[in-house]
């Protein structure tokens, strides 16, 4: 079989797994650009992309360590992270292959650099990209088709808020217009499901900066902001 190699990578201001939307999709204000290798940064290849609305990446879950043994069955966070489906009845990352499929809205073209800049995604950066196809709505988009548990099991989005004027303040001045791409990944409940501790604090990264926050019920309070360590090398 012969081997596939990335054509492009994602450059996202979400660094991990940890805070990643769930799917392509739900928070729309979160930008991200899709750079490519050398060897396909060539502004031909993307000659007629620009009459498209959305497009298909196909990419690799690169955070999920050595693979290890399949497992039949997942346990989507849809369900709580406690009911298992079949693992090709969810969106698992946790897949044989370990490949990944995303439908993106692509906001523009930038020929200088011969970039993709897109909103929607659910890639952290540095994600390897195999590739690219653009989104037909006459054989793509299927309105009546049912979703499984996805249609059953309604997701909850969690109100942000918070803890101080000085947290809000911070985020405002550090992120500017990302601003709103942080509430809306926030809102996505980036936590494992099976997680409900109110007193508990997670550390979320965004951007170069490292978001500190608690949930309570439906409420996510934000509790302060600071800038990451930056890598000496």
């Amino acid at each position: 079989m012969s081997s596939i190699n990335p054509i492009a990578y994602f450059r996202s201001p979400l660094p991990q797994k940890f805070g990643l939307p769930r799917q392509s999709g739900l928070v729309e204000e979160l930008e991200g650009r899709i750079v490519f290798e050398p060897a396909y940064r060539i502004p031909d290849a993307l000659r007629g992309l620009d009459g498209f609305d959305y497009i298909w990446l196909i990419w690799g879950f690169n955070q999920n360590g050595e693979a290890g043994e399949f497992s039949p069955t997942v346990r989507p966070p849809r369900l709580g992270g406690n009911e298992r489906v079949g693992v090709f009845a969810s969106r698992s990352p946790f897949r044989p292959n370990g490949l990944g499929l995303s439908s993106l809205r692509v906001l523009r073209i930038d020929w200088d650099r011969c970039e993709i800049v897109v909103c929607g995604a659910d890639l952290a950066d540095g994600t390897p990209i195999y590739d690219i196809k653009p989104y037909v709505t006459y054989c793509d988009s299927h309105p009546e088709a049912r979703s499984g548990f996805a249609d059953a099991r309604e997701w909850r989005r969690l109100k942000v808020r918070f803890a101080g004027p000085e947290a809000e303040s911070a985020l405002s001045d550090a992120l500017g217009s990302s601003l709103a791409a942080l509430i809306g990944v926030l809102a996505e409940d980036p936590r494992p499901q099976y997680h409900d501790d109110p007193s508990k604090e997670y550390g979320l990264s965004f951007a170069g900066y490292n978001v500190r926050f608690k949930v309570d019920g439906i409420v996510l309070t934000v509790l302060s902001v600071s800038p990451e360590p930056q890598d000496p090398s």
